[in-house]
């Protein structure tokens, strides 16, 4: 019987689960919230799912080690490795998650070559643009489709999210429109997420990883600002989870 290797990538807001074979081909695929109890929505996953190998990515990884005796890999090495097969050309990689954000620089056989990643500060994450989207009254769904139909943005000169929060909440009351308080929102995280790209790759396409690749306004900007073609998955989310996979099944 062919041999079937799991990645789970465990997240800060949701968890993703790619089975694939041993000819790299995904087999299935499951996501779920992470929840307040992730082990427990972890268990709920893999339960009834196939597998003769399972390795762990994520910043739940450790925990998800101990509970069921698994493998773990960085979410560096699984970001890269995933990007790696869905885009063989490409050697840069820019995740943006619900909690921090990371960008990749890749050889040309897939491995790390350099990074950088923020995860001190939720300036530049997905909770960054969560909590500036509920401030502003934007569902997280609709929040970049809105910020699109802005003319030009606000500048907004706070990073900091308790600060940018202030900042929002007084431009609100001097009336200004909430769409462009929401572009001058995604251009602030473009910023950073630019200067980290930058820092470790100047040329080529870049892959677009993690929860934030769903925002169009933050796919448009970030093309814009980098003058390079960012290339979308077809499911951002389960990137982590492919690249675990498959690396679960190159060193078994």
């Amino acid at each position: 019987m062919a041999k079937r290797f799991a990645g789970i990538d465990i997240g800060s807001r949701t968890i993703e689960l790619v089975v694939v074979d041993e000819a790299d081909e995904i087999l299935e695929s499951h996501q779920a919230d992470t929840g307040f109890d992730p082990m427990a929505e972890a268990k709920k996953m893999i339960a009834g799912v196939a597998f003769d190998r399972i390795m762990a990515t994520g910043y739940g990884r450790n925990l998800f080690e101990i509970s069921f005796d698994a493998s773990t890999v960085t979410e560096i090495k699984a970001h890269a490795r995933g990007a790696r097969a869905l885009f063989p050309d490409v050697r840069a990689v820019i995740d943006i998650g619900g909690q921090d954000s990371k960008a990749i620089a890749m050889l040309d056989n897939g491995r790390v070559k350099k990074f950088e990643m923020n995860d001190r500060c939720a300036a530049g994450t997905g909770k960054f643009l969560e909590i500036m989207a509920r401030t502003l009254g934007f569902a997280i769904d609709d929040f970049g489709r809105e910020a699109l139909l802005a003319e030009k943005g606000l500048n907004i000169s706070s990073m900091c999210t308790v600060f940018a929060e202030s900042e929002v909440t007084s431009l609100i009351a001097k009336g200004e429109n909430r769409r462009e308080i929401a572009r001058g929102l995604h251009a602030s995280v473009i910023r950073r997420a630019a200067g980290m790209i930058n820092r470790v790759s100047t040329e080529g396409d870049i892959a677009f990883t993690g929860g934030v690749a769903n925002n169009p306004c933050m796919h448009k900007l970030l093309e814009e600002k980098l003058g390079r073609t960012i290339r979308l998955p077809d499911d951002p989310q389960r990137v982590g989870a492919l690249g675990a996979a498959l690396l679960a099944k190159e060193t078994a």
